[in-house]
């Protein structure tokens, strides 16, 4: 893996206004111990994915199409909930990337949704890190945390739609009670519940009368409520982004442009997404959308180095 530093300081939208919250108590991404079993840094220059036939649509039809495509390294699988974007493909790094990487790792997709039958809404690919299968799911006491460069093309590059177009997330897991009507009686049960915080990038094309020039803005998903809250405006060109979760359970997210390691000045917002308090970190994960046409592509992007980290 190319260096990272291993040590820090502790220290369809909705759109709300985003308040910057003090970083007091919070774990920097990219904070301790670097998980090397999980993750990637794309230098390989055998990577290589297999898509194993169609995509899964599990989401939309209840068919998950398997097996599964994955990579060769056993480091990524598509998503059996909505099937993977069609181009994953090793590139060279773009101009800027973090120094010494001569390998990134670009996605893009063309056909989400259920395979041949576009239906002309927003729809979205996943491209999954394995985390749970190779190191097993891991208690936020942990504080585990995540980071990743990712690339954003020049605007003219973007699908000429507004909208969200990409995202990058983490899967955590936490504990419900269930009504659950029996034949005499009701009765309350626990189960363990999956959500999904994490960033959207929300592009505006000038083509929309709603805005005078193309630009994008940053979403963080979300709030208590799990609404979109309205964050920074992006650039193209390389950003770091990095989440981590605390043993209270609070989400943490933080981003800057450029790839220098985030720091506890780069913080943007924390809140317990959903009204949920986090339990279990899974996975990290990114989201490919497009508007499901059958003919037009989604914006491509890169990313490079997605990496997690626990506190012990």
């Amino acid at each position: 893996m190319k260096p990272l530093t291993l040590l820090r300081v502790l220290c369809f939208v909705v759109a709300v206004p985003i308040f910057f919250v003090r970083a007091h108590g919070q774990v920097v991404p990219g904070t301790g111990i670097h998980q090397t079993r999980v993750g990637d840094d794309f230098e390989d220059e055998a990577w290589q994915w297999f898509p194993n036939g169609q995509k899964a649509s599990r989401e939309q039809d209840e068919q998950e199409r398997r097996p599964l495509g994955g990579s060769n390294n056993s480091r990524w699988f598509e998503s059996p909930k909505r099937g993977m974007p069609d181009v994953i493909e090793r590139v060279a790094t773009p101009e800027g990337g973090i120094a010494g990487s001569k390998g990134a790792l670009k996605l893009q997709t063309l056909h989400t949704g259920v395979p041949g039958r576009p239906n002309r809404k927003m729809e979205q690919d996943d491209f999954i890190m394995a985390c749970a299968s190779r190191i097993g799911g891991v208690d936020v006491s942990r504080s585990p945390n995540v980071t990743c460069r990712i690339w954003l093309p020049p605007y003219q590059n973007w699908e000429d739609r507004s909208g969200s177009h990409f995202g990058y997330r983490i899967d955590v897991k936490t504990t419900v009670t269930e009504k659950k009507k029996g034949f005499l009686f009701t009765r309350s049960a626990k189960e363990q519940e999956a959500y999904w915080p994490g960033f959207f990038f929300e592009f505006h094309s000038e083509t929309d009368p709603r805005y005078e020039e193309d630009e994008a803005v940053l979403l963080i998903r979300g709030n208590n409520l799990g609404q979109e809250v309205k964050s920074v405006q992006l650039s193209p060109g390389w950003w770091t982004f990095g989440m981590s979760v605390t043993p209270d359970g609070r989400v943490h997210y933080y981003a800057h442009a450029g790839v220098n390691d985030l720091s506890a000045s780069d913080h943007l917002y924390s809140s317990f997404p959903y009204g949920y308090t986090a339990e279990i970190f899974a996975t990290q994960f990114f989201n490919s959308v497009n508007m499901n046409d059958g003919r037009t592509f989604s914006t491509p992007f890169i990313i490079d180095d997605p990496a997690f980290f626990t506190l012990r």
